[in-house]
């Protein structure tokens, strides 16, 4: 009789629509009110039921810590997600830009460069005169911000950086030695994305504690090992030729020409794999406009932006130590005296203080630090004078200088106006060997590096003039 009675009560019970309507939308809910209303409140009206469940939705504390009703009343009850993400919207410009050599920038790095002055942590702007697109920040832009560090501002390859080591030797010794030189090149050095040198490279960098600091660097350290000594691909590059001096040059050698190595390169799979991973993060918790996305940025107190601090001056130390290696290599096989290293990161971003006294991230995505005396080299193409530098310290430049000539075409467009046989001729001319290297990354390809340097002689001065001779890049 009394099973009955129970059967009739749950048949008499209110309805899916109505408890919808009631807002117990959720099935989990319904089919509690179903199973412990009638059961428990069996002697109770309809009204009743509609009143108490009502209470439970509006109220559902009141209940939660009730034997019978607190599992239906936890329904209602959501713990309070935390927030992983801030939205910022675009402001028409927070901080002063200075653009150098605007007849040389392409429009749309300009355009680019202004999107940046429009993010609420940016602090002050400058755009060097070798500046083109690039993504997030335009190649040769610089760019200080508030508290906070962009991956994109920084770039994939970062530490990307110069390395040149003037020689004891003079201009005789290509006379003589050219084909040991090239073999030097083509034995010592290796190019691509993937791979590494024959004979396992060593270093303290491979040491370092930060390699244990995230799961991240733990992976990447057995590829780092692997690369170590290597360069990348596109415009890297390995190079013998003369540097001539200017009188009075900072480093105190006799203004005459030497014999000198210089190279291009970065950090290798090890930068690459930072950076995309921390700009993920930073695009996940820093929503801008989606024009703006990519200059996503981390908070310099937050865990992440710790984090990526800590791995983008390892794969800076990375970089350098790369150099070492590739230096190392190349002149201990010719037996070859070193009287002066010049080197310097330029994808890379650096606690520092503006003019005003504010405390910054100093960004440099392919510019070159210029503090007052600070020594900097400026390549130009394959063909084409590189330059070493000292800053003058620039405040509106924000101490920088550009980090090359800079691309005036396309890769593609490279490609398409220039032949194999007619880059073979123009070497020709030049009197540059090129072993390896591709169209792409022809002297045409690249501005004029006499236009660039005139228009930033407030920024740098002239302490010496590199001219390639034998030039080793990637074939591709």
């Amino acid at each position: 009789m009394q099973k009955q009675q129970a059967m009739k009560t749950m048949s008499n019970f209110i309805k899916t629509k109505e408890l919808s309507r009631l807002g117990y939308t959720n099935d989990i809910a319904r089919s509690l009110a179903a199973t412990i209303i009638p059961r428990h409140f069996k002697h109770e009206s309809k009204a009743a039921w509609i009143s108490l469940l009502t209470n439970i939705k509006n109220q559902p504390e009141a209940y939660v810590n009730d034997d019978v009703l607190g599992k239906l009343a936890a329904t209602f009850i959501t713990e309070e997600q935390p927030c992983h993400y801030q939205t910022f919207p675009l402001l028409e410009q927070s901080g002063r830009l200075k653009v150098y050599g605007g007849k040389e920038v392409e429009h749309s790095a300009k355009k680019q460069m202004e999107l940046a002055m429009s993010l609420p942590v940016t602090v002050q702007g400058a755009l060097m005169p070798d500046a083109h697109t690039g993504y997030g920040l335009p190649i040769g832009g610089v760019l200080a911000a508030r508290k906070a560090v962009i991956p994109y501002a920084v770039g994939v390859d970062i530490g990307c950086r110069m390395s040149l080591s003037i020689l004891s030797e003079g201009p005789a010794f290509f006379k003589s030695h050219a084909y040991q030189m090239k073999c030097a090149l083509k034995e010592q050095t290796h190019f691509g994305i993937e791979g590494g040198l024959a004979q396992a490279q060593e270093h303290q960098v491979l040491d370092d504690d930060a390699f244990a600091a995230t799961p991240l660097l733990k992976r990447l350290q057995i590829k780092a090992a692997r690369q170590l000594g290597s360069s990348g691909s596109g415009n890297h590059f390995v190079e013998f030729g003369l540097i001539e001096l200017q009188e009075d040059n900072v480093l105190g050698l006799p203004a005459q020409s030497y014999v000198a190595l210089l190279s291009h390169s970065g950090s290798r799979g090890l930068g690459a794999n930072i950076a995309q991973h921390y700009t993920r993060i930073a695009m996940d918790t820093c929503k801008l406009p989606r024009e703006a996305q990519q200059l996503a940025w981390l908070d310099m107190d937050s865990e992440a932006g710790q984090e990526y601090w800590l791995s983008m001056n390892l794969a800076g130390d990375y970089a350098k130590a790369c150099h070492d290696r590739i230096h190392a290599n190349v002149l201990k096989a010719l037996g070859l005296e070193v009287l002066a290293r010049v080197e310097n990161h330029h994808n890379f971003a650096w606690k520092d203080t503006l003019a005003d006294g504010s405390e910054v991230i100093l960004h440099r995505k392919g510019a070159t630090p210029a503090h007052e005396g600070e020594l900097g080299i400026i390549p130009g193409s394959m063909a084409t004078s590189a330059y070493l530098v000292a800053g003058k310290g620039q405040a509106d430049a924000l101490y920088s200088a550009s980090h090359g000539a800079g691309r005036a075409m396309s890769r593609k467009r490279a490609r398409e106006n220039m032949t194999a046989s007619a880059l073979k001729k123009m070497l020709a001319q030049a009197g540059v060997t090129l072993i390896g290297g591709s169209v792409e990354e022809n002297p045409q390809a690249y501005k004029d590096i006499e236009h660039v340097m005139a228009a930033q002689q407030e920024l740098v001065s002239i302490q010496g003039k590199f001219t390639p001779r034998i030039v080793r890049m990637n074939k591709e």
